[in-house]
């Protein structure tokens, strides 16, 4: 492995970490010469050193085969570190507080009122061929209006420096567990850094989650009881579920656990007879929640569940149907949604985003895809969506045709150059492609994850970050400006 700064290129990319060959980006300036002063062999010995921490600390993720099969594999963690200021991170948590806080409102507009739609804002046709709208929901009022208590959004920089907004995750986000693992793992093996550059904390989110949780008990206690419900063993996030609630001091529960007796009041079975249970973190889709309501065959969830939830005898986190704003077209409408509920313009910006549902954006998609990045309305984890400068002629299209059928379930964005963090390769140190998750709560107030978890594209030329295919993540550290 070398190290020689000087010939590390990202040309026509923006680094997190290198302005220019040989010279570091503020305010990390400092530590391109603090790992070269390493040299190759320690900076490779850290990396093995993290690689071990990760196996015996049992950090894992599930991915599933096209046999049908799912495989537990060690978490891919790069142990340089991605670095941004708090001068640049308090407009970041400002512009996030902002638009969850605006997704919350809309979301409870769609279940009530739909003012929004009335107002002529948002067209009735995205309600009215939304996949994720519940209408067992409408009219329920979640405890302190909040829908989404827990939201992970999609953060990205372009080549010119701008930080946007790719997406928001209201229904069920995952990968808090990772972004408090890697920080624990670089902990371990750059202890001498962590003096030097003082990043803020971020082990604090288990107890800020906890409280987010007890802010909704229906019951007023000291200490309601909070239980993480998981799908169980064989979910790819279930290594975070048992983590969290191992981590909040919580119960961990399968639908199994739980039961709804008569008062409308949900039970959790334990050895001494059941004990009533007043918030519910759901690890699990809406459609799987409630057999009586939604998937009749379910065995994930609990019967009566949502009756317990109309009573207002339980809270659950984040509520069925809050995945109505995770819909892409619906992200679309963000500057919109925040100006209607907020009298605001938004302080961090969406990605330029074209509404295939609009004969003029249409025209252009169809014209210029092979430019574009063209999404579905309501897939997840990088699936389902075409990479115009990766695809072929025959690909664009079949994307083509899809898309003059149902113009309304799809959107296309400019195909942005990911920023880029030095990795550690094979050989040396390289740039990889990142994105950044941090996570939102919301209930009596607002708290924002001190940084979040950083994904990176392993592999060379990679946009794909997610570790299905093939990402892995880094530590983020947030420092003093």
């Amino acid at each position: 492995m070398n190290i020689d700064w000087t010939q590390y290129r990202c040309d026509g990319l923006y680094d997190e970490l290198v302005a220019a060959p040989g010279r570091g980006r503020e305010p990390a300036a400092d530590l391109l010469a603090d790992i070269e002063a390493l040299g190759p062999e320690e900076l490779a010995a850290r990396q093995e050193a993290a690689n071990v921490a990760i196996k015996e600390m049992g950090i894992t993720f599930t991915v599933y085969s096209e046999e049908g099969g799912a495989i537990d594999r060690a978490w891919p963690f790069d142990i340089i570190p991605r670095v941004i200021s708090q001068e640049e991170w308090d407009r970041v948590e400002a512009g996030l507080k902002q638009r969850v806080q605006a997704l919350n409102l809309f979301i409870d507009d769609l279940y009530h009122d739909q003012r929004i739609i009335r107002d002529g804002v948002l067209p009735a046709e995205l309600l009215a061929k939304s996949v994720n709208f519940r209408p067992q929901c409408v009219g329920v009022d979640p405890p302190l209006g909040i829908w989404a208590h827990i939201c992970g959004s999609d953060l990205v920089r372009d080549a010119d420096g701008t930080l946007y907004v790719l997406e928001d995750n209201l229904r069920v986000p995952s990968g808090v567990s990772y972004m408090l693992e890697n920080r624990l793992v670089t902990k371990r093996v750059f202890p001498e850094l962590f003096e030097h550059y003082a990043p803020l904390p971020v082990d604090d989110y288990p107890s800020e989650l906890f409280d987010t949780l007890a802010a909704l008990s229906p019951r007023p206690a000291d200490y309601p009881r909070v239980v993480v419900l998981t799908p169980g063993i064989y979910n790819s996030a279930y290594f975070e579920h048992a983590y969290l609630a191992q981590q909040m001091g919580c119960d961990l529960v399968e639908g199994r656990d739980l039961f709804v007796a008569d008062d409308d009041c949900v039970y959790m079975r334990t050895v001494d007879g059941p004990a009533r249970v007043d918030v519910i973190y759901r690890r699990i889709d809406d459609l799987f929640l409630d057999p009586e309501v939604f998937e009749p065959t379910s065995m994930l969830g609990v019967p009566g569940l949502m009756r317990a939830w109309h009573a207002g005898q339980v809270a659950l986190a984040n509520a069925p149907g809050a995945g109505v704003a995770d819909d892409k077209v619906i992200y679309a409408f963000v500057p919109e949604i925040i100006r209607y509920y907020l009298d605001q313009d938004q302080i961090l910006p969406n990605v330029p985003t074209y509404r295939c549902m609009e004969p003029e954006a249409l025209a252009y998609v169809l014209d210029q895809m092979e430019s574009l990045v063209v999404k579905p309305a309501n897939e997840s984890g990088g699936y389902g969506m075409l990479v115009g400068p990766a695809s072929t002629q025959a690909e664009r299209a079949r994307f083509a045709e899809s898309i003059k059928r149902d113009p309304r379930n799809y959107i296309a964005q400019p195909a942005l150059k990911l920023s880029t963090v030095p990795t550690i390769v094979k050989g040396g140190i390289e740039p990889r492609h990142v994105d950044l998750r941090p996570f939102i709560l919301s209930a009596d107030r607002q708290r924002v994850t001190m940084g979040g978890l950083t994904r990176v594209a392993l592999r060379q030329g990679s946009l794909v970050v997610n570790s299905s295919q093939g990402g892995g993540s880094k530590d983020t550290w947030i420092v003093p400006s």
